[in-house]
């Protein structure tokens, strides 16, 4: 297993590597999740605003 861990003395950039991938993953899903909230606000606005005309 520490063998594994190692990765043959390469371990801090392959794990620096997944823990970056991880990272962008996260933010990507918390950004999207942003906007996705900012749509839909957005379009109730715009169906409130309708219907009052």
């Amino acid at each position: 297993m520490s063998e594994f861990l190692a990765q043959g003395g390469y371990a801090f950039f392959i794990w620096s590597a997944y823990g970056m991938a991880a990272l962008l993953l996260v933010i990507e899903v918390l950004q999207l999740r942003t906007q996705y909230r900012a749509i839909v606000a957005r379009v109730i606005r715009a169906a409130r605003l309708r219907q009052q005309l």
